[in-house]
């Protein structure tokens, strides 16, 4: 049984589902604003990671994940630059797209945009404010956190102690310092939708409520995102579904940050490293590499030394992938014991450090084989190790993927098109490319692309 640790108990517990054979889960996406730093990289990574494991294990999963287009940032950005907000937002989703699809994260089934949900969340917020447990003031509306029961459970901290806290802004509209801006009332400039309590735009806490009962339902099984965003962000959504007596997430999982000498990546302390750039420097799949061979929950140490380290690793597995196709290894079943240790580390919390560990004795193990020339002891050993990669999202064989000459066409199209600055038509070579299942990564020498 697949147990994972629930932010809500502070436990690693089995994972309970809402209907069986079927897992719902909601990730909170991109506020497209910037170019994406390795924090952003390892979050789709780890959840594209679970959700590649709920498959293999069986279950039917619906994964959803948010694009939030209109915010401070993006309009502090839009007005910086003189550009519209929603020139700004959709630059940066395609950036976002491109180092998606560069790390060979699946696409979610669903990417609900927060413009596309005002009316939405206009609905969610009268519903709040009609149970009295929100409040219009002069700059908003604000939900009232003392009306919620339990009210800092993802905070792991009691009411009083994050009351009395320095955690929260300050407002002089809020009764409380803990509530919540549930509405935006327009400012000059900046972009607004008609409400009830006059032209504004919605909270962002709002956002993830309103899409997640839309598309998920009640008591989606599995809302996940960076450790960052359990209090308050995520801890506000639940507020506002508790208020309303509606059933949210059953299964909070949050994993750690990307740091810098123990320091967390972020943009606001100005420590990021893009991750476009290390994309155009380091094979993506190094980066999953690191990813994996963390643990999901613990900090991750990005430097030159621990890339380097993971690309010469994956070298290894390269090799192994490329030795077994030239001596025309047997197709045969995966090693039955191999699948069971990987299927009990995956299964204690995602232990993928356990996972990749087992990777590499694999392929020791299958070296040593091949180097006695024992074929039929090497064949069940590549077999497992392959299952086991592709569980994961981790693709072997350095991208040396023969290509059909429509491929070709469409690589050879996208780089003409680059190059000329036609960015449609790119754009639409990439998607082609996508739609028929490569990774497209850039590089200095043009379009390269790989199976996932």
């Amino acid at each position: 049984m697949l147990r994972l640790h629930d932010t809500a108990t502070g436990t690693v517990r089995p994972l309970e589902l809402r209907e069986p054979g079927k897992v719902s889960m909601y990730v909170c996406g991109p506020t497209v604003y910037d170019v994406p730093h390795l924090g952003h990289g390892r979050f789709v990574l780890v959840f594209d990671v679970l959700r590649r494991y709920l498959e293999w294990r069986g279950y039917e999963v619906r994964y959803v994940s948010n694009i939030t287009d209109v915010d401070d940032k993006i309009i502090s950005r839009a007005q910086a630059e003189g550009r519209s907000e929603a020139e700004v937002a959709r630059e940066y989703e395609t950036v976002w797209n491109e180092a998606v699809d560069a790390l060979g994260v699946r696409r979610p089934d669903a990417d609900p945009h927060a413009t596309a949900y005002v009316g939405r969340m206009v609905e969610l917020i009268g519903q709040l404010v009609a149970a009295d447990v929100a409040y219009s003031t002069g700059d908003g509306v604000y939900l009232g956190v003392d009306h919620v029961d339990g009210y800092g459970l993802l905070a792991r901290q009691p009411l009083d102690t994050l009351r009395s806290g320095a955690r929260v802004d300050v407002d002089e509209h809020k009764r409380s310092p803990l509530d919540f801006a549930l509405w935006k009332k327009a400012k000059a400039g900046e972009p607004s939708w008609d409400s009830p309590w006059g032209p504004g735009r919605p909270g962002w806490h709002t956002e993830c409520v309103a899409m997640a009962l839309d598309l998920l339902g009640e008591g989606f099984d599995i809302h996940g995102g960076g450790a960052d965003l359990a209090f308050p962000h995520h801890e506000n959504e639940r507020a506002q579904a508790l208020a309303l007596g509606r059933a949210f997430a059953r299964h909070w999982v949050h994993n750690g940050w990307v740091v810098v000498e123990g320091e967390k990546m972020s943009k606001s302390l100005g420590n990021f490293t893009s991750l476009t750039d290390l994309l155009a420097r380091v094979d993506s799949r190094a980066y999953r590499l690191l990813v994996l061979r963390a643990h999901y929950r613990s900090p991750l140490e990005v430097t030159p030394a621990t890339t380097a380290d993971a690309t010469a690793a994956l070298e290894r597995l390269d090799n192994l992938a490329r030795r077994a196709v030239e001596v025309g290894l047997a197709d045969v079943s995966p090693d039955a014991e191999a699948l069971a240790r990987f299927r009990a580390a995956m299964d204690d919390d995602l232990d993928t450090p356990a996972a990749m560990a087992l990777v590499f004795e694999l392929n020791r193990r299958a070296n040593v084989a091949l180097d006695a020339g024992d074929l039929e002891g090497a064949a069940p050993l590549v077999a497992a190790l392959r299952e086991v990669v592709q569980a994961v999202g981790l693709a072997l064989g350095g991208g040396d993927d023969d290509l059909d000459a429509a491929t070709e066409a469409l690589v050879t199209r996208r780089d003409r098109a680059r190059g000329g600055g036609d960015w449609a038509t790119a754009d639409a070579a990439r998607d082609e490319l996508v739609a028929k299942g490569w990774v497209v990564e850039d590089t200095p020498t043009g379009t390269r692309v790989r199976r996932h």
